[in-house]
């Protein structure tokens, strides 16, 4: 059994410096690996991002992250990337990586992913130039998330995780306004997630929504929006396509 800590949302900025170490520390002892789903700052300045690196830095279990829409605000992402990376975190943006965990090899695609909405009532690539470089820019962090997650199967991964800051579906973002559906995620997403195949679909960015979903091709999701969580990080446990070695930490007991 893969142990996943999780948490998006966390916002942080120099008043917030040292919050969520304390719960980070404790890692080792209950996950395997952390997810961070996007708006890990509230503006996307390096200064804040030094903060965030402050907080995972040395954790004793790998990092994998995305960004969110906040972390680019101050149109400084690659600078953002630069120092989490440097605190050893994993930054994806349409790729994948491969995280040995207790004998199993976990593999995370990510992307921020793009809205658009979801089926039935989402934008189309039509009209003006604008609306269809927003449907495509949304289309192509989706195919850049499928076609991550097929090469993660290729290379024999035992589980697949899809890593968003938008939602692949509609059922995490209830309790939002219906009229911001088509802001908070895209049905393409969730597509790129049933095409390519998953055990699970981590994301953020509905702080009002609902913590559990599933895509229609049956991909557990889960909304880790801190807010949504209401705790440090949240873990699920996803099993291995073949058994982690009895005595491991994580693995089944003997």
């Amino acid at each position: 059994m893969i142990r996943i800590a999780a948490v998006g949302d966390i916002h942080m900025a120099p008043e917030t410096r040292g919050t969520l170490r304390p719960a980070f520390e404790t890692l080792p002892d209950c996950a395997d690996v952390l997810l961070l789903a996007g708006d890990l700052t509230r503006h996307g300045t390096p200064e804040e991002a030094r903060v965030v690196a402050e907080e995972i830095r040395d954790l004793g279990v790998p990092v994998v992250a995305v960004l969110g829409n906040h972390d680019h605000h101050a149109d400084r992402p690659e600078e953002v990337t630069a120092v989490l990376e440097d605190a050893g975190a994993q930054v994806l943006e349409g790729s994948g990586v491969v995280v040995p965990c207790d004998g199993a090899r976990v593999g995370v695609a990510g992307t921020k992913g793009f809205g658009g909405g979801f089926v039935g009532r989402c934008a189309g690539e039509f009209g003006e130039p604008l609306m269809k470089e927003f449907v495509r820019y949304t289309r192509r962090c989706a195919d850049n998330l499928r076609t991550s997650l097929e090469q993660l199967g290729e290379q024999g991964c035992d589980v697949r995780i899809a890593l968003t800051h938008y939602s692949p579906v509609p059922e995490t973002l209830a309790g939002e306004p219906l009229e911001i559906y088509p802001f908070l995620g895209s049905y393409l997403l969730a597509e790129a997630v049933d095409t390519a195949g998953a055990d699970l679909a981590v994301h953020g960015h509905a702080h009002a929504g609902t913590e559990n979903g599933m895509t229609s091709g049956g991909v557990r999701v889960r909304n880790v929006a801190q807010p949504v969580i209401g705790r440090a990080f949240h873990v699920y446990h996803v099993h291995a396509r073949r058994p982690v070695p009895a005595g491991a930490p994580g693995g089944h007991p003997g």
